[in-house]
């Protein structure tokens, strides 16, 4: 008989971070080894969470495929899953289908500087590939990080920012909007488009890596082109919309491409075809 594929994993909460007040961390492990010896995914993949009863949420698989033994995702409470999961402790069980979508082609950037740009809840789906890159560093060259939140208290993966700011070969910008500073704050003061057009990285023989609120991407855009960089040299992932992830609720469909088979990662020059009301 085929296997069922809506049907998930059942993975134990291994550990749980208090990123923000509404924002955790779960790091998950397989419960049956045989299904953890035979996962594998690649930077990029999405998965389907489950909390028994409450349904599934799509979210974006955090960690690194270089760190092998378990997966990690980052979420907000925003709906009856997402309240449900974030309700879970230490020991209890989540529901993981996937994993699902296509990835960043990590292999076709080496050899070049990756500049990476995130808004808020939006570092959680690049936090994946940073790590990836980061973990074959020897393998590109300049790896620069800006993001931006709201507040100080907005900033996820403190302990990791922590971490790369301190690294000789991470160049790590954060900003915090105007008004959402600490007396202690060191990082920029001012939003995302204007910081990096003030730190004006270069465009030559560089990838940007981009994700955000709309209206962070819609004004970072038109920085990165000043700055110099090809629509097909800039890309994205994509969360909003998919619910099944394999193609067949038809819910993340735009035009003739589903977000979850054909994305969740694409270029620019892949977005600018797609319909002008998404």
């Amino acid at each position: 008989m085929d296997q069922n594929i809506y049907m998930p994993h059942q993975m134990e909460i291994e550990n749980i971070i208090e990123e923000t007040p509404d924002v955790r961390t779960f790091r998950l492990k397989f419960r049956n080894a045989g299904e953890a010896e035979k996962f594998t995914f690649k930077a990029g993949q999405f998965g389907e969470y489950s909390a028994t009863g409450e349904g599934e949420s799509t979210f974006c698989i955090a960690s690194s495929p270089t760190r092998k033994g378990y997966i990690e995702c980052t979420f907000r409470k925003a709906g009856r899953v997402t309240n449900a999961l974030s309700n879970l402790e230490i020991g209890d069980t989540v529901g993981f289908r996937g994993p699902y979508g296509n990835t960043f082609p990590i292999e076709e950037w080496e050899g070049k500087s990756l500049l990476y740009i995130a808004g808020g809840i939006a570092l959680p789906p690049m936090r994946c590939v940073i790590w990836n890159t980061l973990d074959l560093r020897k393998k590109y060259k300049d790896i620069t990080i800006v993001y931006g939140a709201r507040t100080v208290s907005d900033l996820v993966y403190k302990n990791e920012l922590k971490e790369w700011g301190e690294r000789s070969d991470v160049k790590l910008i954060t900003t915090v909007d105007p008004g959402g500073q600490t007396p202690d704050w060191k990082g920029e003061i001012g939003f995302v488009p204007a910081v990096l057009e003030k730190v004006a990285p270069s465009s030559a023989e560089t990838i940007a890596i981009l994700c955000g609120p709309p209206v962070m991407i819609k004004f970072t855009m038109p920085v990165l082109k000043k700055l110099g960089f090809e629509d097909k040299n800039i890309y994205t992932t994509l969360e909003n919309r998919m619910k099944c992830g394999f193609g067949k609720c038809g819910r993340c469909n735009v035009g003739k491409i589903f977000v979850c088979k054909d994305g969740p990662v694409f270029t620019y020059e892949q977005l600018l075809s797609m319909p002008a009301e998404y």
